[in-house]
């Protein structure tokens, strides 16, 4: 069973960074929701989250790319914010259950570019840096709501829906930001990296050859890590080793540990309005 509560003090101290944890706490408290349909409303309001996101990251990729002098993405259709140009749909899925996933890379011409290696550069970065202001303007809309709008909410299917479908834009781009920023082949880090560097030494050979691999390695484990730790719970493997697979998974500790130091200055920042 999952529970909400809604209370402005408890709130207050979310936004001000005082909980580690405020989403797990906001369901475990004094209203009881089902957890099927509450699960249902996650998803749902998941699969909006993710078609937002997703579209605004490619469409920054193709919008960058043609202003610095490449029509590739325009002749491809990209340059829209229609989703299903941008869709992957395997990449959809395993962003809406799982958290981690892709859209179809923005097919690009670098010999275009006006200026070669700062039209890459800008291209890479556009994304990133699309998603990071989509999560600072979206915050204070994300407060407001849960301020003054989910303790006016008579039911809880519709409290839980409310917050899901307003917090989970905020957390995916923030999350999509950081994770795009690590340097493998194909994330945009790397070709962050390859922009900005001219060396092409070990590393770098290693990284783009093998890159992918260590990605899919990652998402699998930490993807079985959360299975183990979310899902079969204490009465299938007993607590400890619950809490052991959460301690490896690698990827699930980095995304967390960078998500809140890249989302501190925005919490900051908003948690000084006397909400």
């Amino acid at each position: 069973m999952r529970d909400i509560v809604f209370d402005k003090m408890l709130c207050h101290a979310f936004v001000f960074g005082n909980r580690k944890n405020y989403l797990q706490f906001f369901l475990q408290s004094s209203i009881i929701v089902k957890m099927s349909l509450n699960d249902l409303f996650y998803y749902i309001a998941s699969f909006i989250a993710v078609v937002a996101v997703l579209t605004m990251h490619e469409f920054a990729h193709a919008f960058a790319a043609y202003k610095c002098g490449d029509p590739t993405p325009k002749w491809n259709r990209r340059l829209t914010l229609n989703p299903l140009r941008h869709f992957d749909v395997t990449g959809l899925i395993c962003f809406t259950l799982v958290g981690f996933g892709w859209a179809k890379p923005v097919p690009i011409n670098p010999n275009n570019f006006n200026h070669y290696r700062r039209g890459l550069a800008i291209t890479a970065s556009a994304g990133v840096i699309v998603n990071y202001i989509f999560a600072f303007l979206w915050y204070p809309i994300f407060c407001a709501i849960l301020f003054y709008a989910l303790p006016n909410v008579d039911s809880q299917y519709g409290a839980s829906f409310l917050y899901f479908l307003f917090y989970l834009p905020f957390a995916y781009s923030l999350s999509f930001c950081v994770f795009n920023l690590l340097p493998l082949n194909p994330l945009d880090g790397f070709r962050i990296v390859e922009a900005c560097s001219k060396r092409r030494g070990k590393v770098y050979r290693f990284l783009y050859k093998y890159g992918h691999w260590i990605l899919l390695f990652l998402i699998v484990e930490s993807f079985i890590c959360r299975i183990f730790t979310e899902y079969l719970g204490a009465g299938v493997i007993g607590t400890q080793g619950v809490t052991v697979m959460g301690y490896l998974d690698i990827l699930g500790w980095f995304m967390t540990f960078a998500t809140k130091i890249f989302g501190h200055p925005i919490t900051a920042l908003w948690g000084l309005i006397p909400w």
